[in-house]
């Protein structure tokens, strides 16, 4: 199904909004998940897995209860339905399946084992040190190249390949026989990165009145009490989940956290329960961004045409599967990046190991492409000679092009638009201020989908009603994990039903009081539940409407200053439409749900598609860096994005956006990294886990470009993961740039060691 268009005159969308909840923010009146308290409030702590693969031969927890306070240990006999099942790749292909508890073989450190629950944070933490576990060490893999070995130890049973997919147009083995062809190969790495938000998982769970299993957590996903339910074997309408304002997600609140912990403790107990994990904790064991091994070949002609492309993809899924078939999935889709090439073979696969497990991250797959395919874009423009700016122009996709996964890209395509406004804003390379500093300039230009595969059958849902005092609620059941979700609905209703935005109230994050909407993630959220407002407001404004011509008579009527307007001269008020309605027995009240576009599954053995995501924005992202010849340092002097975002319904949001995509994806490129040895993180503190500071940031400039031709509301398009995307292949390139001579490093993050190394390697030739 289509997305609503609407192409009024605005008064509302487009204007720059200071948003409630950045002014509560700012003034710290909000309450996270962690601030709840109750009377009676017991504290959980979980036992974690001491080695990366383990039998467990015994669980012994007589210590615990020794200590005072400790109220009860919870193992999983304990729980109902001890496993969580899912179909992430959406085609009933794949079952991921992981315990709430490991009663039998630990694959990874940090898997939980068992709760303990006491009454006071002291008791649970020493509870769970006092708990002892016996285990048979088992050998273990950590490496997803040497875990595709014959002789690899096993993660599961049935082998180590979580999921393969495979995108095929043309035929590359024969073009390539073409002679005079020259042929690159590169391989780039990326690494594991936590997601830092600055809220830590965290959540209090108690049992109501009416017996209702209840959760006020830090989550994106609402749905998950329908987990929850199935877990403690419940009707899924006596579990509800509660998501208040959400200190920060980028895919890392997506799964489950403290939620089944929470439950399960608080059902066992039947006291309220609450659980905050430690930064050392979820640095040690929450799932982060999946390393990836890109390996691409690329044949071109001499005169500056791109023949063909092979991409082989890697990407480390840790432990479990969680939603690594999705992650590879799009990562094939957008291998190839915003670039027309006749003859394509893409192979991405996901990789059981023993390491920590992987799973959504803002940019989710996408992100570590554009690492791979922007570089090697400069590198054949390198060798061929041409300049790559041109080379890049030469290639770029437009619209009604077919995509490397067959489908027709069938919106606007401002590629051109938005590397012309970066280059513009970037302006020549500076000078270095001594000789012992290289300035460097580079500019990435990537696509990112928004909303989920098109096979989902994806749907949000909204109710919209008018008040007695003519003032507007909005319920739906969006999580708002910091981008304004809430906010950009209430202006879109506003919009709509010509009323000002102080006058539109917003009730969200709540299972069992706000209609569903899905859950906040792959940049759907505006897409969705934005055109969900949009069909409520509408039905709920011809409503409106409907009866002012019944109860007044005429047909046309204007909106003005929150009246309406007859060509009679008539003024009437909402709280007057609102009491007519009455008597019409007609309420003003609307739900209503909206339903993405569909398709048809992935051909995974043709590697084609009719329709993969609904759409995607294109972008262009140019940084300019100082390296010092002496240490590698790397100074980002100056950093300008550029998006098509269809159109920006609040332009300081999607600002903040761009802007915070920039910063984390600047982290993401040159210092962010956790490290694991054998399995064992050795970055589970602030001060090992290298993330920048503000003083380190460069000036940022946002350049928002406006084509009117996204899917989500009045033409809008997703920004929350396309900003991040563009930004470490940028850097990458503005270092090369700067170290000339055919340096690069190929893997992240490009520390000051790895550049220093390139340098002292040219040094020694």
């Amino acid at each position: 199904m289509a997305s609503h268009v609407l192409t009024p005159t605005p008064s509302i969308i487009g204007q720059k909004v200071i948003r409630e909840d950045v002014r509560k923010k700012v003034a710290g009146e909000v309450l996270y998940s962690a601030d709840w308290v109750m009377p009676g409030m017991l504290y959980a702590k979980l036992v974690r897995a001491l080695y990366p693969h383990a039998k467990i031969t015994k669980i012994d927890s007589q210590g615990a209860y020794q200590v005072p306070g400790v109220v009860r240990v919870i193992e999983a006999k304990d729980v109902p339905v001890n496993q969580f099942y899912d179909d992430p790749s959406g085609l009933g292909e794949k079952i991921a399946q992981h315990k709430v508890f490991q009663d039998d073989e630990v694959r990874y450190v940090g898997e939980p084992i068992c709760l303990v629950v006491a009454k006071t944070p002291e008791a649970a933490e020493k509870g769970a040190e006092a708990i002892w576990v016996d285990y048979d060490i088992l050998p273990s893999v950590h490496d997803p190249l040497e875990a595709l070995k014959e002789d690899a130890p096993l993660v599961h049973p049935h082998g180590n390949t979580v999921v393969e997919w495979n995108v095929h147009k043309g035929d590359v083995d024969a073009v390539i026989q073409g002679p005079g062809l020259v042929h690159i190969q590169r391989t780039y790495r990326t690494g594991f990165v936590d997601h830092l938000y600055l809220e830590p998982e965290s959540g209090v769970g108690w049992i109501d009145n009416d017996g209702i299993v209840t959760l006020r957590c830090a989550t994106q996903v609402l749905e998950h009490y329908r987990d929850i339910a199935r877990m403690l074997k419940l009707p899924e309408n006596r579990v509800r989940v509660i998501c208040p304002y959400v200190g920060g997600g980028f895919g890392g609140k997506e799964d489950m956290t403290v939620e089944p912990y929470l439950a399960i403790a608080t059902w066992i107990t039947q006291k309220p329960v609450k659980m905050v994990w430690s930064r050392q904790e979820s640095l040690l064991a929450r799932p982060k961004r999946h390393p990836f091994i890109m390996t691409y070949d690329v044949w071109a002609k001499p005169q500056g045409e791109l023949v063909a492309m092979k991409v082989d993809i890697t990407g480390d899924a840790g432990a479990y599967a969680m939603l690594s078939p999705r992650v590879l999935f799009a990562a094939a889709v957008v291998a190839t990046g915003p670039y027309r090439i006749d003859h394509v073979d893409v192979k991405s696969r996901a990789v059981y190991t023993h390491n920590v497990p992987t799973s959504a991250f803002r940019g989710f797959g996408a992100m570590q492409m554009a690492f791979g395919y922007e570089q090697i874009m400069e590198e054949i423009a390198q060798e061929l000679g041409i300049d790559a700016v041109e080379f890049r122009r030469r290639h770029f996709i437009r619209k009604g092009d077919k995509l490397a996964t067959g489908e027709i890209q069938d919106t606007a395509v401002w590629l051109n638009q938005t590397l012309d406004k970066v280059l513009e804003e970037l302006g020549d390379a500076p000078v270095p201020a001594d000789s012992s500093k290289r300035i460097g300039r580079g500019i990435a230009c990537t696509m990112q989908p928004y909303g989920r595969t098109v096979w989902f059958h994806d749907h949000a849902s909204c109710w919209l009603n008018l008040e007695s005092d003519g003032s507007v609620v909005l319920r739906i059941g969006v999580p708002d994990i910091g981008g304004g979700q809430a906010a950009s609905l209430c202006q879109i209703a506003a919009e709509i039903l010509h009323v000002p935005l102080e006058d539109v109230r917003p009730y969200y994050g709540d299972s069992a009081l706000t209609p569903l909407s899905g859950g906040t993630f792959a940049t759907r959220q505006l897409y969705m539940s934005g055109n969900a407002v949009v069909k409520a407001a509408l039905a709920l404004q011809e409503k409106i409407e409907q009866v002012l011509t019944m109860t007044w008579g005429e047909h046309q009527w204007q909106w003005q200053d929150g009246f309406a307007h007859s060509a009679s001269g008539l003024k009437i008020s909402r709280s007057a439409i609102y009491e007519a309605a009455n008597a019409l027995h007609s309420p003003l009240s609307v739900h209503t749900t909206f339903h993405a576009e569909t398709g048809e599954g992935y051909d995974n053995r043709k590697g084609r598609a009719f329709k993969t995501f609904p759409d995607f924005t294109f972008g262009c992202h140019g940084a300019v860096v100082e390296v010092d010849e002496e240490t590698g340092a790397v100074k980002v002097l100056r950093y300008v994005a550029s998006h098509d975002v269809g159109v920006a319904i609040n332009p300081l949001s999607v600002e903040g956006q761009i802007h915070g995509g920039v910063v984390q994806g600047l982290g993401y490129a040159l210092s962010e990294e956790v490290i694991y040895q054998e399995g064992q993180c050795v970055t589970t503190l602030f001060s090992q886990y290298m993330v920048p500071t503000a003083k380190e940031m460069p000036d940022i400039t946002a350049i928002i470009l406006e084509s009117h031709e996204g899917k989500g509301p009045f033409h809008a398009r997703g920004i929350g993961e396309p900003a991040i995307s563009p930004v470490a292949p940028a850097v990458a390139n503005a270092i090369a740039n700067a170290l000339g001579s055919s340096l690069r490093v190929r893997s992240l993050p490009m520390t000051a060691e790895k550049i220093w190394r390139e340098l002292s390697s040219m040094s020694q030739e």
